[in-house]
């Protein structure tokens, strides 16, 4: 599985942990009230936003609701307008920093509630550890990944799948020696939510008072 002439959407921005770390002074919240929020380990962000580690697109958007901004503050991405994608014509994106290739193949319309992405997963990546809302299904396309859900851990090979809660925390690598890809499903609302401008001051609504 080759993707060599595969490339991300361009995204010319600053880092992604300079940008986290600014919004976060600007709204005069710490690490621990940003990992409170986004369900993540205080040494993970803070690693983050030294560019020593890279979260995965589920986390971002975790950190981005917990800073009430919108996914498009930190990444571009592309349109998911139409309710129809064709497999040679969705292009990938990647979060700054990371391996993973995505592909978003779920639309955006009123009342939606689910997100969807095909993960392009390569040898050797793994993920942190984090719990959240919702639910989440995977389902394995090709090669295979191992999962851990609380303390047990599975492999998952093609065909495989798995559905669970968001709040129980997870986390999955690909030691399989070869590029994995997955179809990602869940209810974390990862592009949905109000966009905050850079420029304002007010702090997220779950953070008021604080």
């Amino acid at each position: 599985m080759a993707f060599s002439s595969e490339k991300p959407v361009d995204n010319r921005q600053p880092k992604l942990g300079a940008l986290i770390r600014a919004r976060r002074r600007q709204l005069h919240l710490t690490l621990q009230e940003i990992c409170d929020a986004a369900g993540i380990s205080v040494g993970y962000l803070s690693q983050v936003e030294r560019d020593q580690a890279t979260p995965s697109l589920g986390t971002l958007a975790q950190i981005a609701r917990s800073l009430d901004v919108g996914m498009d503050y930190f990444i571009a991405t592309p349109s998911a307008e139409d309710a129809l994608t064709r497999q040679d014509q969705r292009q990938k994106f990647s979060v700054d920093g990371s391996s993973i290739l995505y592909e978003r193949i779920a639309a955006d319309f009123a009342g939606n509630i689910l997100s969807s992405f095909v993960l392009n997963i390569p040898a050797g990546y793994r993920s942190e550890t984090v719990s959240h809302e919702g639910e989440e299904i995977l389902y394995v396309l090709e090669g295979a990944i191992t999962h851990k859900l609380d303390d047990d851990e599975v492999v998952l090979h093609v065909g495989d799948s798995l559905h669970f809660r968001g709040s129980r925390p997870h986390a999955w690598w690909n030691s399989s020696g070869s590029w994995a890809r997955v179809l990602w499903t869940g209810t974390l609302p990862l592009f949905r939510g109000r966009p905050t401008s850079p420029d304002s001051n007010d702090k997220p609504k779950h953070m008021a008072g604080k």
